[in-house]
């Protein structure tokens, strides 16, 4: 266990109750209140209290001292989650330290805009300067041009001018806090950015758990594949950068919903291979519903409805793809249905595609 020495000012954490350095712990790893409820297994009450108790005896303002102070003194290690386990990549967007002078950021894009600093919602202002915030934030590894934020914001309604620096002004103003007075946006010959190491974002969190299950997978643990497959899939809340305007948002849209359809596709087709076949029925048969028109998805129900001994429900979920595609589309089942449809007819696996849904 690391040595803890306390920030000058403030006693250490040998102040605290074994509970209340629990509590600290949890905090300083990037968890809510009801997540460090869960987690110790306690009420959401006993969690506010003992946080209270932690603040008064460590002489410190608030949530944002504390998590600081966690760090300071060896509390908290980064990579080390609760309780002291290895963090799961993404798992409760684990909280990260960046250098002192800046303050950490985290971004959803998994759903409408979100944003917290230092643990706390942030208002990021109007919707097309948030459109602007999660440029940045999906572009974690470029600097994005003035030129870009203007087309993929704004489009061919561009206003030119100054708008881009206001708003990236606006910005730095906002995700500013008093302990970490600088800002996490950068800005180079390039274009803005925001800074490594101080800014998590919820995609990069997907990537990593879905990293995590396809080595899962190649280990032969298929049950921890989909258990890391499932966390990646909680992270979008909604349809992604929801209410954001201009093209860039759009395009990113589209992505990263096509990137859950294909992660459902894979987790279903493990749980399939794992003999979990009504826990697949049930996944694939809310995504149908999301996905009326995506044959292989009602390939993929039609082949676990077979496995579980449901072949007229499978036929039924051909017949109404296919009046679909012919209303809506004016075109016929394509291949993978027509596969599926043989299957189900010839009561064997063959033709389904066994192997893998689609890469993810």
């Amino acid at each position: 266990m690391p040595t803890m020495t306390a920030p000058q000012g403030h006693p250490g954490v040998t102040a605290l109750t074994a509970q209340e350095r629990e509590v600290l712990h949890a905090l300083g790893c990037g968890l809510e209140d009801a997540e460090i409820a869960d987690t110790l297994a306690l009420p959401e009450d006993v969690v506010a209290g003992r946080l209270g108790g932690v603040l008064v005896k460590l002489g410190l303002r608030n949530r944002a001292a504390a998590i600081v102070h966690a760090f300071d003194c060896g509390l908290v290690v980064p990579g080390l989650g609760p309780r002291g386990q290895a963090a799961v990549p993404g798992a409760a967007f684990p909280a990260r330290t960046g250098p002192a002078s800046g303050p950490w950021l985290r971004v959803s894009v998994l759903g409408p805009l979100r944003v917290r600093l230092a643990g706390r919602p942030v208002d990021v202002g109007p919707v097309r300067q948030q459109a602007v915030l999660a440029a940045l934030a999906l572009s974690p590894d470029r600097s994005v041009s003035r030129r870009q934020l203007l087309d993929g914001v704004w489009g061919t309604e561009s206003p030119g001018g100054n708008v881009v620096p206001v708003y990236v002004y606006r910005l730095r103003k906002s995700l500013r806090t008093g302990e970490c007075p600088d800002s996490v946006i950068r800005r180079d010959r390039y274009g803005y950015g925001l800074v490594r190491d101080v800014v998590e974002v919820d995609v990069a969190c997907v990537e990593e758990l879905v990293t995590a299950a396809g080595a899962a997978e190649r280990a032969g643990d298929l049950t921890e594949a989909v258990r890391l497959c499932s966390r990646a899939l909680e992270l979008f809340r909604g349809e992604p950068l929801a209410g954001l305007p201009g093209p860039s948002a759009e395009s990113e849209r589209l992505r990263l919903t096509g990137r859950r359809v294909a992660l459902a596709q894979r987790k279903a087709d493990w749980q399939l291979e794992l003999g979990r076949v009504a826990e697949a029925i049930a996944g694939l048969s809310a995504l149908a519903l999301e996905e009326p028109l995506n044959e292989p998805v009602a390939a993929l129900l039609m082949r676990a409805l077979r496995r579980g001994g449901r072949r007229a429900e499978a036929l039924a979920v051909f017949d109404r793809t296919g009046r679909r595609l012919a209303d809506e589309l004016r075109v016929a089942p394509g291949e993978p249905l027509l596969r599926a449809r043989w299957a189900v007819l010839r009561g064997d696996d063959a033709g389904t595609g066994r192997g893998r849904a689609g890469s993810a």
